[in-house]
C-alpha cells in the first residue's frame, strides 16, 4: 500500500502541501489543468523550486490576477463551485468533505448553522486550489492511506476579518479538538496550521507514525521566515506487507421499506459527501411480504457514528446496525498513459504476481465527447497503451 506521512516540522497550510506534492514529482502542468476545472478565475497557480537554510524543496502559492476582495461565500457556495467542476467524483466528495469540516468548526465557534456560516479567509479562490489541488496531487502519487505527526500551535494572534483572535484560530482548535489531533508546543510567535491545512489533516488523515519501505521526500514550504526551515515534509512509501493486505473499517446497516427512491438518492450524496468509502443498495425482502432496500455504508471507524446520525437523520429508518469488518486488499496505484486524443489515468490492481489495468471512465469519457470517438475505443487503446508500457519496463 503507497502512503504518505505528511511531517509538520514547522507546520502545515494548503500551500505548504501544494508545494511538497510538486516536489514529490505531481507534475505542475497537470496540477494547474486539473484545478482550471474548477469554475474559478483571475488567479495564477505558482510554484517554484527553492533552497532555504539548507533545504531544497518547491514553494506554491495562488496569485490572484486583481486586488478585489474576495466575494463571501457560504458553504453551498463553495460546495456549488466544486460539484459544478468535471473533476472525478471522488476528488469532489473529499474536497467537499473538507470544507464541510471547515464549515462546522466555524459554526461551532461562533455559534451559527452550518449553512449560515461566512467563509472569508477560507472560502477564497486559494482555499479552493489547495484543497481540491492536494486531494488530487495524493491520486495522482497513488497514496491510498495518509498519515501525519503531531502539529506545533505557535502563539500569538493572526489577523482575520473579525479582527486579531488567537492562535490558533478558533476554527483550526476546533478541527483539531474534535479529532483529538496531538498538538506539540512551539516557540514560534505565529500562526504555524492554518486552518485550510487543518481541516485537509483532520479530514484525510491518521495522526500517527507508520512503518513504511521509504521512497522519496517532497519539502514544501511556507510563505513566512523563520528561524528554522518553514517546510513540511512529505514521506512517500510502502507500507510492509502484513500492514498493506488488510484493515479495518466500519460498516453501517439499514432496512427500508417505506422510502422514496429520490430520497434514498440524495441520501447515497450526503454520505458520500461526509467522508463514506461506499455506499450501496441491496434488494430485499422483507415482513408481510414488502420489497424493500438495505443500505450499507462502508467507512473508517472514525466515521461510524456521524454517519449513523446521518442516516437516521436523513432516511425513514428507525434505527441503524453497525460493525466492524476486515478488508483484505490488493496493491493499487495510478497511472497515465498516452493515447492519440490524450492522455488517460489508469487503475493498476496487483495482487500475488498479477496484474491487471482499468481505465479512468472519467478521463474516457471526456476524450470521447471532445473527439467524437467510441468511449469503448479509448477504454482499448489506453489499455494497449498501459500493456505496452508495461512490456517496454520489463525489458530494460
Amino acid at each position: 500500500m503507497r502512503v504518505v506521512y505528511v511531517d509538520c516540522f514547522s507546520g502545515i497550510s494548503g500551500d505548504m502541501f501544494l508545494g511538497a506534492l510538486v516536489d514529490l514529482g505531481v507534475p505542475l502542468d497537470d496540477l494547474r489543468a486539473t484545478v482550471a476545472r474548477l469554475p474559478i478565475e483571475r488567479y495564477r497557480l505558482e510554484c517554484d523550486k527553492a533552497t532555504r537554510q539548507g533545504v531544497t524543496g518547491h514553494a506554491a502559492r495562488v496569485v490572484l490576477d486583481d486586488e478585489r476582495e474576495q466575494p463571501t461565500r457560504h458553504l453551498a457556495d463553495v460546495e456549488a463551485i466544486i460539484r459544478s467542476s468535471d473533476l472525478d467524483e471522488e476528488v469532489k466528495a473529499r474536497a467537499t468533505q473538507v470544507f464541510r469540516a471547515l464549515a462546522e468548526a466555524e459554526a461551532s465557534v461562533h455559534g451559527l448553522p452550518v449553512e449560515e456560516v461566512h467563509f472569508h479567509e477560507v472560502g477564497a479562490v486559494d482555499a479552493i486550489v489547495d484543497v481540491v489541488g492536494t486531494i488530487w496531487g495524493l491520486r495522482a502519487l497513488g497514496v491510498e492511506k495518509v498519515f501525519a505527526s503531531s502539529l506545533p500551535t505557535g502563539s500569538g494572534t493572526v489577523q482575520t476579518r473579525h479582527g486579531p483572535l488567537p492562535v490558533p484560530a478558533p476554527a483550526t482548535l476546533a478541527l483539531l479538538a474534535k479529532r483529538g489531533a496531538p498538538l506539540r508546543p512551539s516557540p514560534a510567535t505565529t500562526e504555524l496550521v492554518t486552518p485550510t491545512g487543518a481541516a485537509l489533516l483532520t479530514t484525510l488523515a491518521t495522526f500517527e507514525q507508520p512503518e513504511l519501505r521509504l521512497s522519496r521526500v517532497g519539502h514544501g514550504f511556507g510563505q513566512k521566515s523563520l528561524p528554522w526551515p518553514n517546510v513540511v515534509r512529505l514521506w512517500l512509501g510502502e507500507m510492509a506487507d502484513d500492514q498493506a493486505d488488510s484493515d479495518t473499517i466500519g460498516v453501517i446497516e439499514a432496512n427500508l421499506d417505506d422510502e422514496r427512491p429520490e430520497i434514498l438518492g440524495a441520501a447515497m450524496q450526503s454520505l458520500f459527501e461526509a467522508g463514506a468509502l461506499d455506499v450501496f443498495f441491496t434488494a430485499i425482502q422483507m415482513k408481510k411480504n414488502r420489497p424493500a432496500v438495505k443500505l450499507t455504508v462502508l467507512c473508517s471507524p472514525d466515521h461510524v457514528p456521524a454517519l449513523s446520525a446521518l442516516v437516521i437523520r436523513e432516511t425513514s429508518t428507525l434505527g441503524v446496525r453497525t460493525y466492524q469488518a476486515r478488508r483484505l486488499k490488493s496493491r493499487r496505484w495510478q497511472e497515465r498513459v498516452p493515447t492519440p486524443w490524450g492522455d488517460v489515468l489508469v487503475k493498476v490492481k496487483e495482487f500475488g504476481n498479477e496484474r491487471t489495468v482499468a481505465p479512468e471512465y472519467d478521463d474516457c469519457l471526456r476524450l470521447a465527447r471532445e473527439a467524437k470517438v467510441p468511449v469503448a475505443q479509448i477504454f482499448q487503446i489506453a489499455k494497449h497503451a498501459w500493456q505496452a508500457a508495461l512490456s517496454t519496463r520489463e525489458s530494460t
